[in-house]
């Protein structure tokens, strides 16, 4: 059997907290400006098309959720004023304060983000395509940030099923704590494979061609309610390895395994 090689290193992270109220937190970690290869090649395992063609994306400064927007979060950010449309409070399958939320759909989203903009006075929205894949990818060229594997003792994912030289583990079935895992990318950032996807800003497109190149959301008109248009990073718990590697990316209508991250501008 071939070695699997995961990649660990310590590292250091700027960031802010934002103090929501009742004891709840949200840490933004600042991601550092930069130029990397968006899309995967054709050799690598379990991309498609719709990953290519490979381009040079220069991204600015911005700062992003530590974790994925959890239960507590935004059950708090629920309970605001409501800005354009209706929150349920405590929409997910999988219970718990510290769970990432679930059952998200992308106006939904936009709503929470909206929300916790006016509560704060910063601009918080959801993150570009294109910066959710140099974040996750934070100085990586592999199918994932730890490497050219994945394993169930670093996400959460199908571990019936295997990607590369690794080797089959436990399938939770549901969605864990954040940052359970303990594994950080090289920014700070945690669960970034598996676990829930994540809504992007952009619509969805069936490849790169034509693409902005600087870091943008890329958006075409649709009605904002039809979530078959929006674009999902990171795979989930629900899903097989392939689908939580770092160029991997999908759109649908079904939200049981989707949830979010927030980014905002380089002022906190």
């Amino acid at each position: 059997m071939a070695k699997i090689l995961i990649n660990r290193s310590p590292g250091t992270a700027k960031r802010f907290i934002e103090n929501l109220g009742n004891q709840v937190q949200l840490e933004m970690v600042q991601i550092p400006t930069g130029t990397f290869k968006m899309g995967a090649p054709e050799t690598e395992e379990g991309s498609s098309d719709d990953e290519r063609p490979e381009h040079e994306v220069t991204v600015p400064t911005f700062f992003m959720g530590k974790y994925q927007v959890t239960q507590a979060q935004w059950k708090f950010i629920a309970s605001l004023e409501q800005v354009n449309r209706e929150l349920k409070p405590d929409p997910s399958d999988f219970k718990g304060d510290n769970r990432p939320v679930e059952q998200v759909t992308w106006s939904d989203a936009v709503e929470f983000c909206d929300r916790l903009s006016q509560y704060t006075n910063r601009n918080y929205r959801l993150p570009s395509e294109a910066e959710w894949e140099y974040a996750c990818r934070a100085g990586t060229t592999t199918p994932f940030h730890f490497g050219e594997t994945i394993t169930s003792d670093l996400a959460n994912y199908n571990a019936e099923s295997t990607y590369g030289a690794g080797t089959k583990g436990t399938y939770r079935n549901k969605t864990t704590e954040v940052g359970s895992f303990g594994v950080a990318n090289a920014f700070g950032l945690y669960d970034m494979h598996g676990n829930v996807w994540e809504w992007c800003e952009d619509t969805w497109h069936s490849n790169y061609e034509g693409a902005p190149t600087d870091g943008s959301a890329w958006v075409k008109d649709v009605d904002d309610n039809d979530n078959r248009y929006r674009l999902l990073r990171g795979g989930s718990w629900y899903l097989d390895p392939d689908c939580c590697r770092s160029a991997s990316r999908s759109n649908y209508v079904i939200d049981y395994d989707v949830g979010l991250r927030v980014v905002c501008g380089v002022s906190p």
